[in-house]
């Protein structure tokens, strides 16, 4: 089978994270792209890739492509996105996707013109604890689900342009709650309501925030969302779910669980893929392969632009 080639524009950790994944996974050809060409060339040296660009546009006109992975700052997703569409390609977007749920529909139609898919990297929607999750909730493993409680605080800082929210899209929630909203949306339960409090914080700028979601099932959930605490062993915090007959408490990354109900069950680290990246871009190769849709859509990553500034606007008011 021939290797699906693959173009990154950017060179940040995003970039190197996913181009790290695909030479593990392997039947892929990569080359980057960069405004800065050194960093490019870097990348490239440094990921045996086929070849290295010093701008987006040259990067795009080479036809040998066949998927463009936008890792560059969010404001310019979009741009780029239609950009790669254009050209024929199909596209892979680095969350938060776009600086508005506006821009998802705007880049939807561009797809549908082009006839290409559109993937959004939202790797906690691949994370095993999620799959587990979904598959448990469905099951009605824990009766019928009453509270979720997720807690994502740690200390983390920011730097470069993820500092400007004119370039990023916004503070904490914004750049990293946008994944917690994505997966309190993603256990199998419907969100049909969302509000959230900025706590510590000023307008534009917030590191601290509680979200509560409400479910059509009834259940309410809360996401404890932080960059300024600390957490034990930097990352490390207990998220759980709550039902009539049984729950789940787990490490919030997944990283380990203990489930009671209808049987007690204890899962250990799952050491292969925690964090949902190989399955997400195993899913997209498989997309760009068989021309098929991928597990995440460009419509569930709008659906979650749309929870968002539903809890900002919250927060504004």
């Amino acid at each position: 089978m021939r290797p699906v080639s693959v173009l990154l524009l950017g060179c940040g950790a995003a970039a190197t994270m996913h181009a790290r994944v695909l030479r593990r996974i392997g039947g892929a050809k990569l080359s980057f792209a960069s405004r800065d060409g050194v960093r490019a060339e870097a990348l490239c040296a440094r990921f045996r890739g086929s070849r290295a660009f010093g701008s987006y546009e040259s990067a795009l006109s080479d036809d040998s492509v066949d998927v463009v992975v936008v890792a560059t700052p969010t404001v310019s997703h979009r741009e780029l996105a239609i950009m790669a569409l254009q050209a024929g390609r199909h596209v892979i977007v680095e969350k938060p996707a776009f600086m508005c749920s506006a821009d998802a529909e705007v880049v939807a139609k561009a797809a549908s013109v082009a006839g290409k898919r559109v993937m959004i990297a939202e790797n906690y929607y691949y994370k095993p604890i999620a799959v587990y999750l979904r598959r448990s909730v469905a099951a009605g493993a824990f009766g019928e689900i009453r509270f979720v409680t997720l807690d994502a605080t740690k200390r983390q800082s920011v730097s470069g342009w993820r500092s400007d929210p004119a370039l990023s899209g916004g503070g904490a929630l914004f750049e990293g709650g946008v994944h917690w909203i994505s997966f309190a949306s993603n256990i199998g339960l419907e969100v049909t309501g969302i509000e959230a409090i900025r706590t510590g914080g000023v307008a534009g700028c917030d590191r601290s925030s509680l979200v509560i979601f409400r479910y059509a099932c009834g259940a309410v959930g809360t996401l404890v969302h932080s960059w300024e605490l600390a957490a034990p062993f930097q990352h490390l915090r207990t998220s759980k779910i709550q039902g009539t007959t049984g729950s789940v408490t787990f490490e919030s990354n997944g990283l380990a669980r203990i489930s009671s109900g209808r049987s007690m069950s204890f899962g250990l680290p799952v050491l292969r893929d925690p964090f949902g990246y190989r399955a997400m871009l195993e899913d997209f190769l498989e997309v760009v392969r068989y021309n098929r849709d991928p597990q995440f859509t460009l419509g569930m990553a709008g659906r979650d632009l749309e929870l968002l500034e539903q809890a900002e606007r919250s927060m504004r008011s």
